[in-house]
């Protein structure tokens, strides 16, 4: 579809890319390389000369794959131009008919969701359209330890008792075969809103809206649930319309809601390619107007004072909605998103924050335990290309990122398991780019050794017996042996440009914001600072985080931190190199504290000059 741009460079051959500065060996073992290869470089060229751009902003985008004729679309995503009639979607059709159903009759609508930040997104998106069109809801978000992810037959049963008379799942749902077969015994048409890679054999439902299923030709695939909801409203918009159902009275502000599809978008770390870069980008500027109490609680209480941009949606506002989810209520999130009251507001936002705390105090315990699992293991078997770590003592609700910190450490697919009382083990998956997670966790399901699992490339949850963990290695490092080694191949570090102190300019980050939003499948630009020598590196915060000064040969500085590094090499680096040259790579933002704007850099890599 239009838009649909991805970086070469982050899968072009290693031996065709040039080494940046001549490194080919990081702190963190990385070969760096120019993002641009010549021909692009040509292309940033041309770009900068037709449509009067910077320098380095060209060469962002010529890095990105964006050609000159492509550029003003880009620079300028429009939802206008990249929505597609969602009844390109299988069953959209059929889904929005039975809503528009439900909504005329006024019909009490359960809406089930998951308990991550795009379930929550998704659940209030339904839940504020039918608000608006004054039909009754309810919303359920299951336990994490006591019902586990997605629809199940006790939850079902109980919407009924309550008077649901349509069952729509949001995020979840596509693999709920025997969930879905009781809500059709109790007279429920079950509609499911999802993204998550399908098994051949879907569920009993009147419509499985979901572009990653077999069937499904729409080319939506990098949805996240909450895209597809926002396009099933627009279905449902245009149905109630041709029905008369708004005749006298106001439609729904669809747009108001994108700040929840923006959220959802980033938070789910779904490609920031054609679509979701328009989702993204006028949910921003939505979330900016501040509109929704919820939001805005939470972002006060997140400590941010200036506009969110991106990266604020996956590092602040994202995890304290999880956090309901994980250790708490997983209801806290939708509960938050939906409130109109700023006191409630408030105080849900509080208790959020709160239990973002509690979370991080158990996700450091419980992370440098598997990461000392992850290293006996290696050590005996360096060349393993999965991690898989466990535990009983581990809360359910961080699985998902231990293994997102021993993936980051070791460079390779992770799963994390906890053990259950039942003897059961419920663990989470994270992946590095080319290697397929979902695939090989319905594969585990489809053999009989996982008693279920889903998910998608990046990510997938799973659950297994107990006894059952080395088997299940046994299985993933099989499968996985090859893409894996594939992409070690290409494992490379993308370099963007080189800056200097004093050239590091807010001005400058200014220029790079017009190629945005950045995130997966969309790489923030990153720049290294050569020869640089560092002035202070100190250990802040609870976190684990390494504040850093540079100081360039013209005598300027720019300061720095690098997130979770002290006591990894990147920190250990840094702190052995005070008053030594080093080259530092990072990402660039604009540091507004006490009034003033500065440029302070996201450190994520060094290397020692030759």
């Amino acid at each position: 579809m239009a838009g649909n741009l991805s970086s070469v460079t982050e899968s072009a051959p290693l031996s065709t890319l040039r080494p940046f500065l001549n490194v080919t060996e990081s702190v963190l073992g990385r070969t760096w390389v120019e993002r641009c290869d010549p021909a692009q470089s040509t292309i940033a060229v041309a770009i900068a000369q037709t449509h009067g751009l910077p320098d380095v902003l060209a060469r962002v985008l010529a890095g990105r794959g964006v050609g000159v004729q492509q550029t003003e679309g880009f620079l300028n995503p429009r939802l206008r131009d990249l929505m597609p009639d969602p009844n390109v979607l299988t069953d959209m059709e059929a889904a929005a008919n039975r809503l528009a159903d439900a909504v005329q009759r006024r019909e009490q609508v359960a809406i089930f969701g998951d308990y991550d930040v795009d379930g929550a997104c998704s659940a209030s998106l339904l839940a504020e359209y039918l608000r608006a069109c004054d039909v009754p809801y309810l919303i359920h978000i299951p336990d994490r330890i006591t019902e586990g992810y997605g629809p199940n037959v006790d939850a079902i049963r109980g919407l009924k008792e309550q008077g649901a008379q349509l069952l729509v799942t949001v995020d979840c749902g596509t693999a709920s075969v025997a969930p879905l077969a009781e809500a059709k015994h109790l007279g429920l048409d079950s509609v499911v809103l999802d993204h998550h890679q399908a098994p051949e054999t879907l569920p009993e439902a009147l419509a499985i809206v979901n572009p990653n299923r077999q069937d499904d030709l729409s080319g939506l695939g990098h949805l996240c649930a909450a895209g597809v909801v926002f396009l099933t409203l627009v279905a449902l918009n245009r149905a109630l319309r041709g029905r008369g159902f708004f005749n006298g009275r106001q439609e729904p502000d669809l747009m108001a809601s994108l700040d929840l599809v923006a959220l959802a978008t980033v938070a789910d770390v779904v490609p920031l390619i054609g679509l979701n870069r328009a989702f993204v980008r006028q949910g921003l500027a939505v979330m900016r107007g501040r509109r929704r109490v919820g939001l805005a609680a939470l972002l006060d209480t997140a400590g941010l004072a200036e506009a969110p941009e991106s990266w604020h949606l996956g590092f602040l506002v994202g995890p304290r909605i999880n956090a309901g989810g994980r250790i708490g209520d997983a209801a806290l999130g939708s509960r938050l998103l939906l409130t109109e009251d700023p006191v409630q507001a408030g105080k849900l936002a509080t208790e959020l924050d709160q239990l973002n705390r509690e979370r991080q105090a158990i996700e450091v315990e419980a992370v440098a335990e598997a990461e000392a699992q992850a290293l006996l293991v290696l050590e005996h078997a360096p060349d393993l290309p999965v991690v898989v770590t466990a535990s009983p003592e581990w809360h359910p609700g961080v699985v998902g990122l231990i293994a997102a910190r021993t993936k980051e450490r070791f460079r390779r697919p992770a799963f994390a398991f906890t053990v259950n009382q039942d003897g059961t083990a419920t663990g989470s998956g994270r992946s590095v780019l080319g290697v397929d997670l979902g695939a090989v966790v319905r594969a585990a399901v489809e053999i009989g050794l996982a008693i279920k699992g889903g998910g998608h490339t990046m990510a997938a949850g799973i659950t297994i017996n107990a006894g059952d963990v080395d088997k299940f290695l046994a299985f993933v490092t099989a499968k996985l042996a090859e893409p894996v080694t594939s992409a070690r191949i290409n494992d490379h570090f993308a370099i963007d440009a080189a800056l200097t102190a004093g050239g590091a300019q807010p001005g400058i980050v200014t220029d790079l914001e017009r190629a945005g939003p950045f995130g997966s499948g969309q790489p923030e630009p990153v720049f290294v600072f050569p020869h640089h020598r560092v002035v202070e590196a100190r250990e802040v915060g609870s976190g684990g985080h390494v504040r850093v000064k540079l100081r360039g040969g013209d005598g300027s500085f720019v300061g720095g931190i690098a997130f979770r590094a002290a006591g990894q090499p990147l920190g250990n680096a840094l702190s052995g190199a005070i008053g030594s040259p080093l080259h530092v790579a990072g990402t660039l933002s604009i540091d507004r504290w006490g009034g003033g704007e500065k440029v302070s850099l996201r450190i994520i890599d060094a290397a020692r000059p030759e």
